[in-house]
């Protein structure tokens, strides 16, 4: 760990100079209380720096949580192990996945299934869902749906050899308008008020204002959608596996964790509203998942709840080349390469998805051993992604 400043703290042993400074201007706004946690993953995003862990107190800045609300991982350990698998034709399964759940920016369910009925129901339920309505009301079919960029369905094996699945997505099209909106009345609010921001997307919304209130309701709800469209897309994973194989999926360990979001936590002797853009939480004990990127490893973790950190751990492996960069640096025959063994897409959509666009995961680890300790070391041999 290194001392920064008073203010930051960083776990991060690749770390570029403009993300630095990025996460020099997060930390320099008057109400983050006692300072900013820079995880081994951190790189530069909007507004904040994604890998960084926020406390702030009385103000919440919608840009450093992000427009992917709730976005997160989902793991599920399964009854079967590498004997099940061999022989199969594990394309045939990756093709099986990729016609039931929606993949790619914008495409979404024709009808809402049947797993996805009572999740539909609890949302309608919940506060802000007129909000939602008014963003996107086809968001009933957006659960259940992947995405694009990094996001990804994978079945993996473990140390054991065992058969695990493992899902990357937040709240979809829903949860990044619900975020846009709100954002935007942030930047408008600080305008009027004459607040000057060394950058707009660190326009903050202050507690007790009609304006924070909406976004908080906002808030609550897509992180709620992010979590139940990860469940229904591990049901329709299960099934999938379960076909493919002849038997129904037990789930015998099942994690399920935001890297995305806000919640109230104590830190440092008061509350804070506690935002994890690109981090994932890791109180003692607590179970986590840590991905890496195509073609390398991914961790189920558990938490050392290290104070200094605000009880916090990495979301992955963080970006090391921008995906336009990615693609000029990088070729198809390479990727075809580290995909070796693997069940993917085959397609030149995910250059921008290379291993080396991403920081070396096993880097990343070793900066965080004094923030998790690893449980399980998953090798995918099933990649889905959108494109």
């Amino acid at each position: 760990m290194e001392t920064i400043s008073g203010r930051l703290l960083s776990w991060a042993s690749i770390l570029e100079p403009s993300t630095r400074e990025q996460a020099e201007r997060t930390a320099a706004m008057p109400f983050v209380h006692p300072y900013l946690a820079l995880m081994p993953d951190a790189h530069l995003g909007k507004g904040a720096t994604v890998g960084s862990v926020i406390p702030t107190d009385g103000a919440i800045i919608p840009a450093a949580v992000g427009v992917d609300i709730g976005c997160g991982m989902m793991a599920v350990r399964t009854q079967f192990d590498a004997a099940d698998l061999t022989g199969r034709d594990l394309s045939v399964l990756h093709g099986q996945i990729s016609r039931s759940v929606p993949l790619s920016a914008g495409r979404y369910n024709k009808a809402v299934r049947p797993t996805a009925e009572p999740r539909v129901a609890e949302l309608r339920a919940l506060p802000g869902v007129a909000q939602a309505d008014g963003a996107a009301s086809t968001w009933p079919l957006q659960l259940g749906s992947l995405g694009s960029g990094n996001h990804f369905i994978e079945v993996s094996l473990d140390e054991q050899d065992r058969v695990w699945l493992f899902l990357h997505s937040g709240s979809r099209g829903v949860g990044n308008k619900l975020a846009s909106v709100h954002i935007r009345r942030a930047q408008e609010r600080c305008r009027a008020l004459g607040i000057e921001l060394a950058d707009r997307d660190l326009a903050y919304l202050e507690e007790g204002t009609p304006e924070f209130d909406a976004y908080l309701e906002a808030l609550r709800w897509a992180q709620r959608f992010a979590f139940l469209n990860r469940e229904e897309m591990m049901d329709r994973l299960a099934d999938q596996l379960g076909r493919f194989l002849g038997d129904d999926v037990q789930r015998l360990e099942t994690v399920n964790c935001h890297h995305n979001y806000t919640e109230r936590e104590h830190h440092d002797g008061r509350d804070v509203w506690l935002s994890r853009k690109g981090a994932i939480s890791a109180r003692k004990g607590q179970a986590g998942l840590i991905p890496g990127s195509m073609g390398t490893a991914s961790y189920v973790v558990s938490g050392l709840g290290n104070p200094a950190a605000l009880m916090s751990a990495p979301h992955g492996a963080g970006r090391n080349h921008s995906r336009t960069a990615a693609r000029r640096l990088f070729s198809r025959a390479d990727l075809e390469q580290r995909m070796t063994g693997i069940a993917w897409g085959h397609s030149d959509a995910f250059l921008d998805e290379h291993p080396d666009a991403y920081k070396p995961i096993d880097q990343v680890m070793a900066d965080a051993a004094d923030l998790v300790e690893v449980r399980h070391t998953l090798r995918q041999v099933v990649n889905v992604k959108g494109d």
